[in-house]
């Protein structure tokens, strides 16, 4: 009789009541297809294998991550909350030793919601993997974590999100955004300031097939993994690189899924991205689940695979061995300053504008970190779009130090005096203070 060699936990959230429209590629039957595959298929009736139901993220858990514009409630409906707290769910049976991994097969999807968030971006209002994260921070310690987002689109919400934070890794492997939205995830987008080389993008070319995806994991990921030691690994587990999925150009089949997952060996996976509704999704998700669990995979297949036809082209497999040989080298020695802003002061400055494809916004920022060697660094962002005039944000980090502390708290005090912004919010992560002002 099978038995898992990994006790795995599986959360299902299919969010019958929201979609961005009845024949969005974003909708309910994204899992339902897969919901009923892994129950066709047995996979519930193995011992070690358990379905859970999701939790409900809390206010805090966005509070704790995000500066949403005009506020939480006008950006972020009941069924993120659920789909983030299926996220945490997953985490959650990891942390306690509940179980070995967890895969939350939930959406809406997540990794596309940037730092501050005025609307809807790539099918996504929160980032369901950062909630999650800073969950479990907040819960069980100050982890050192590591994101492998293997979605086709570039993670560039939770690169935005941690791009200043040395304690968290983020690796996106994802089509070159010269060819797909949202056009970011370049080698030289390598983190901020107090961060440098905690954020590779590893862009592949259009047609890249399972040896490509393998080739990075291989000989990038995990070598990286290894000198990191992070205390929990996590998948963003997108699956729109399939060779069949209608909005993207990848070659990624269900066995080259799996063989991904064995390979990572991740503590949690969170679907992200795919929407081959019922060619991929549900072949895909069954082979990472059975990879997930230490059992064998070999016998998933979807239809119309056909290895042959999929294979990528000799010219691919050089760039991608010479762009991991590079990325390597980055890792292990990267510049002395990012190449995205400039010194100011104590500061360092980046400017950003943004675009809303869901939503039709147009948003500007200025990003300001201080320079600091004692913690991740106080950050302040002042945001202004077509749909909210500007606004102020200001983080406190977890670990930050008594003088990034004041600086931060001091910043909000003077801002709420002077009235030269329409909403302040502060996230203070150091004293668990979460505020936000309207004018």
């Amino acid at each position: 009789m099978l038995e898992a060699a990994n006790k795995l936990g599986i959360i299902f959230f299919p969010a019958y009541d929201w979609a961005i429209s009845p024949t969005h590629p974003e909708r309910e039957e994204r899992l339902l297809y897969t919901q009923d595959q892994l129950r066709e298929e047995g996979l519930f009736d193995i011992p070690g294998i358990t379905e859970y139901k999701p939790l409900v993220a809390g206010r805090e858990d966005v509070e704790r991550v995000h500066f949403c514009i005009p506020d939480i409630e006008r950006v972020c409906t009941k069924s993120h909350l659920v789909s983030a707290g299926g996220a945490i769910q997953a985490a959650r049976l990891v942390m306690e030793g509940k179980e070995d991994k967890a895969f939350a097969l939930v959406r809406p999807p997540g990794h596309h919601a940037m730092k501050v968030v005025h609307g809807n971006r790539g099918f996504c209002n929160v980032n369901i993997e950062a909630l999650m994260i800073e969950h479990i921070r907040e819960h069980f310690g100050p982890l050192r974590v590591a994101v492998i987002d293997t979605d086709c689109h570039h993670g560039d919400g939770t690169q935005d999100i941690y791009w200043n934070d040395p304690d968290t890794l983020f690796i996106s492997l994802h089509q070159d955004g010269r060819t797909i939205f949202p056009g970011t995830g370049f080698p030289a987008e390598l983190g901020g300031v107090n961060a440098l080389g905690r954020t590779l993008n590893i862009p592949l070319p259009p047609r890249t097939s399972d040896r490509g995806f393998l080739h990075v994991i291989d000989h990038l990921v995990l070598p990286v993994l290894e000198h990191f030691k992070p205390d929990i690994v996590i998948n963003s587990a997108g699956q729109d690189n399939h060779f069949s999925d209608p909005i993207t150009d990848m070659r990624f089949s269900a066995q080259g899924y799996a063989a991904l997952n064995s390979r990572l060996n991740p503590d949690i996976a969170v679907l992200e991205g795919g929407y081959a509704i019922q060619g991929a999704l549900p072949y895909v998700n069954l082979g990472i689940a059975l990879a997930m669990a230490g059992l064998d995979y070999s016998s998933v297949r979807e239809p119309d695979f056909d290895p042959a036809a999929i294979e990528q082209s000799p010219r691919i497999t050089e760039y991608v061995e010479r762009l991991c040989e590079e990325m390597l080298k980055v890792y292990f020695n990267p510049p002395s300053q990012p190449r995205q802003g400039e010194k100011s002061g104590d500061w360092w400055v980046r400017t950003k504008d943004i675009f809303y494809d869901t939503d039709g916004i147009n948003e500007s920022q200025v990003e300001s970190v201080r320079i600091c060697p004692d913690c991740a660094g106080v950050m302040k962002i002042e945001t202004w779009s077509t749909a909210n005039p500007l606004s102020l944000g200001v983080q406190v980090p977890q670990n930050a130090c008594e003088k990034c502390r004041g600086i931060g708290i001091r910043t909000v005090e003077e801002a709420h005096v002077k009235g030269n912004y329409r909403y302040i919010q502060l996230i203070n992560r150091k004293d668990k203070q979460y505020v936000q002002y309207g004018f």
